[in-house]
């Protein structure tokens, strides 16, 4: 008889399957995450009472104001603690650190004999030698700094430095040296200062030659220039307002965007106000610094400044900025008229914030020379200034103005800038200054 079904083949055994070796354990990294609950946190009994924590950046000026946990002294080895989880708001690599992935969990056809993960226990709590805030040299990539300084200021440099390949010190030397120092335009007090200094320290010390008086030299002009060494303190208003003004072509809203830049690294809230509202293109300037960083700016189309400005310190305010940086328009000392509208400006803030502006800025061109001594004394004048901002000292053979701005107007200096990129500008030191300028 004829059959329409198929015979059903025979099914072979299925084979064992062999298990699987166990999962291996966390990498050394990670290895915090399986740490005993009870190994203790580092302690911070041993820390100087007062004294601000060291920071990952090259500002020192920045005394963690901003809840960030500080990072290890250089030089100091961060103890192996478990780590917290890692806040998203806080900006990558400035944090209180990042946290460690979990272990996934073992899946259900693991071999239950795979051996546990052996603990991994943290050394005991050590002490943290915390840096003065003041001390550049100690920040991270700080000696690159120092490099591009002595570059920067070799043009400066070069004519004053000559003067010490003699070989005896007369009174030739003296008057080859104020020749260098004028045309270095240090200025005719601080020239005369700077003499009178060195000839006291060669007599002091008998030195009998030229390069040692070059090393007193550099002594003598650190001494002047110290006065003008002054941290920038942020956090201490909230927000903390800074009025920036400067001549035209100054580099004043380059400067804005680098600072604004360091401040957004170290984790601030910036808030930028263009009231730079004359200028072509000056709101779409900043507004690019302002994207690039990821920070909010209050800008109006042809606006009052004034306006604008008591509009973003408001808004700072309101948003719970940190910062509020506002950007002027360039103004020509000569100019009465325009002067007065910056005291407007500053007139204004005041009424948005009653302690503000907290720190009012000149951004002055390194090339201007002795230009820049009546810079600073004109708005000096006008808007009592609490710091400057010296820009493109890199191609300039005029760095010795701030001796002068030193023995006339000590105002401190805040940064100095040699060059156009962002680690271009940095915290002003008076003994890297002196030694970059006769090395």
């Amino acid at each position: 008889m004829f059959s329409f079904f198929k015979k059903k083949p025979t099914t072979p055994p299925t084979p064992e399957v062999p298990a699987l070796p166990p999962l291996p354990t966390a990498p050394a990294d990670s290895a915090a995450a399986t740490m005993p609950a009870t190994v203790p946190p580092p302690s911070t009994a041993e820390l100087p009472a007062g004294e601000p924590t060291a920071q990952p950046s090259a500002f020192g000026w920045l005394r963690n104001p901003f809840g960030k946990a500080p990072a290890p002294a250089p030089g100091v080895a961060e103890p192996s603690v478990p780590l917290r989880p890692a806040d998203p708001t806080t900006t990558p690599g400035h944090g209180p650190g990042v946290a460690a992935e979990p272990s996934a969990p073992a899946p259900a056809w693991a071999s239950p004999s795979a051996p546990a993960p052996v603990p991994v226990h943290a050394p005991a709590p050590m002490a943290v030698t915390t840096a003065p805030a003041t001390v550049p040299a100690a920040s991270p990539g700080r000696s690159g700094w120092l490099d591009r300084l002595k570059n920067g200021l070799r043009k400066t440099g070069t004519s004053i430095a000559t003067v010490f390949t003699g070989t005896q010190i007369s009174e030739a030397l003296y008057e080859e040296l104020e020749e260098a120092l004028l045309m270095a335009d240090t200025g005719v007090k601080a020239t005369q200062h700077l003499l009178d200094d060195l000839r006291r320290r060669v007599k002091e010390s008998k030195a009998t030659e030229p390069a040692a008086v070059k090393a007193l030299l550099a002594d003598a002009l650190a001494d002047l220039l110290r006065p003008l060494e002054k941290p920038l303190e942020i956090g201490r208003h909230t927000p903390t307002v800074i009025m920036v003004a400067g001549v035209n072509g100054a580099g004043k809203t380059t400067s804005i965007g680098k600072l604004t830049k360091h401040l957004a690294t170290e984790g601030a809230a910036v808030l930028l106000a263009a009231a730079d509202t004359f200028r072509a293109a000056a709101r779409e300037q900043l507004g690019v610094w302002a994207d690039r960083n990821t920070v909010e700016i209050v800008s109006q189309d042809g606006g009052d400044p004034a306006a604008v400005s008591f509009d973003a310190v408001s808004a700072g305010k309101a948003r719970g900025k940190d910062v509020v940086l506002v950007d002027t328009a360039g103004r020509l000392p000569t100019q009465l008229h325009l002067m007065q509208e910056l005291q407007k400006i500053k007139r204004v803030i005041t009424k948005a914030d009653g302690t503000a502006p907290h720190e009012v800025l000149l951004v002055i061109d390194g090339n201007t020379g002795q230009n820049a001594l009546a810079q600073v004394r004109a708005f000096d004048d006008a808007l009592q200034l609490t710091g400057l901002i010296v820009t493109k000292l890199d191609g300039t053979a005029k760095g010795g103005v701030l001796a002068a701005i030193a023995q006339e107007r000590p105002i401190p200096v805040y940064f100095i800038g040699v060059g156009e990129k962002l680690e271009d500008l940095e915290t002003f030191s008076a003994r890297e200054f002196a030694q970059a300028l006769l090395a």
